[in-house]
């Protein structure tokens, strides 16, 4: 089986299946940290099938890939909840150094770039620490690129609920940013 023939039946795949695994795996994650990571389980999962079985292998994409992403799910939090068990699940937050010295002041204006960092960090502090069903509405929303009706389908919400959740959080954060 030629990579080329592999390589674009994943493709098939991953773009007739990639809004609703999303969705699904959103609507069950304990944590957005973790969306992320499982989506991209599944799939490194469906190519290794695809590489091993052959392109022809995969009839109904649909539900193997679910099988997958279910199974990935609850791998995913079983091994989560052996964890807590032996180890404290506090996070340290590493942030990363960035050397200002090697760009040039032309490169950028400094006080804007930290104005802009700062303004960051506060919002993404601000979206953590609303409940999760907002998170998961501002994560479909602004990183998987979900419409209303697909989150409100996704999270079993009504769209004006979503909307509801979004509007009245982002007025929040442009009155918290002002």
């Amino acid at each position: 089986m030629s990579s080329q023939n592999i390589a674009s039946r994943f493709d098939e795949i991953y773009d007739s299946t990639r809004k609703e695994v999303l969705a699904y795996i959103t609507a069950r994650c304990g944590r957005t940290d973790d969306i992320g990571d499982i989506f991209q389980e599944t799939y490194v999962e469906l190519y290794k099938i695809l590489v091993n079985r052959g392109a022809d292998y995969v009839t109904h994409e649909r539900a193997l890939v679910m099988r997958i992403m279910k199974r990935k799910l609850s791998k995913h939090y079983s091994l989560l909840e052996r964890l807590k068990n032996f180890v404290s699940m506090t996070s340290v937050i590493e942030d990363e150094e960035v050397d200002l010295a090697e760009f040039e002041a032309d490169d950028f204006f400094t006080e804007d770039f930290a104005v802009n960092n700062i303004m960051l960090e506060n919002a993404r502090q601000f979206i953590k620490s609303k409940p999760a069903n907002v998170r998961k509405v501002f994560y479909l929303m602004y990183d998987a690129g979900l419409t209303i009706p697909e989150i409100a389908q996704a999270l079993s919400m009504s769209e004006s609920n979503v909307k509801n959740k979004l509007y009245r959080t982002l007025k929040e954060l442009r009155n918290l940013l002002s």
